[in-house]
This record gives structure tokens, C-alpha cells and sequence, in this order.
């Protein structure tokens, strides 16, 4: 199961009934905006605990069709990246780990 961003502003807006679904759906897009700008200007984003978000950049090369075999110009690109944090990648190993010694037992 994914977490879409609707799925994402009804949990917040659930675990802070003080806040209205507007206000919660503003703030997310908020941060997913910055997010977006700071790495659209080559910034690189750091949510501490969680990752950090960057930019790679893949120079121009010369590829190949993989049906004909022609050699094909690929322009330079930009990818972004994530990494995670520490705090997350030990969250998911130990969440990994009691599942399986769980299914284990059953």
C-alpha cells in the first residue's frame, strides 16, 4: 500500500484535530514546494532523521537503440536523489526484523 498526498493530509488532519484540512493541505504543499524549488536551483534538502534530497547530474552520452542497435544521442539530465537517514533506515530494519521473527512464530 502507497501513501498518496490526500492519505497524507487526512492523517495529519486526524492526529491535529485543532487544524482544519485547508490549513494542513497548505502546509504540505508548502513543504513539498520548497522542497521542489531548493532542489530545482541545485540546493540540496535535509530533513534530519529522515534523508536528505539532491540533484545528480548525468552528462550527455551516446546510448544505443535496443531494437535496431543505432547509436543514439541522450541529452545531460538531472535526476534527483534521496537518501535516507539513520534514524529512518534503523526504524525500517528493526520494523523488518520483529515482522519477520513474528511471521516466524505463526
Amino acid at each position: 500500500m502507497s501513501l498518496i498526498k490526500s492519505k497524507l493530509i487526512q492523517n495529519i488532519t486526524e492526529a491535529n484535530p485543532h487544524l482544519f484540512v485547508r490549513d494542513v493541505e497548505r502546509i504540505v504543499n508548502t513543504i513539498f514546494n520548497e522542497i521542489t524549488h531548493s532542489l530545482a536551483e541545485g540546493k540540496r534538502v535535509e530533513l534530519r532523521g529522515f534523508g536528505a534530497f539532491s540533484v545528480q547530474h548525468r552528462k550527455q552520452r551516446t546510448g544505443r537503440n535496443p531494437r535496431t542497435g543505432e547509436a543514439v544521442q541522450v541529452g545531460e539530465k538531472f535526476i534527483p536523489r534521496f537518501k535516507t537517514g539513520k534514524e529512518l533506515r534503523l526504524k525500517l530494519n528493526s520494523r523488518n526484523n520483529n515482522s519477520i521473527s513474528q511471521e516466524e512464530e505463526n
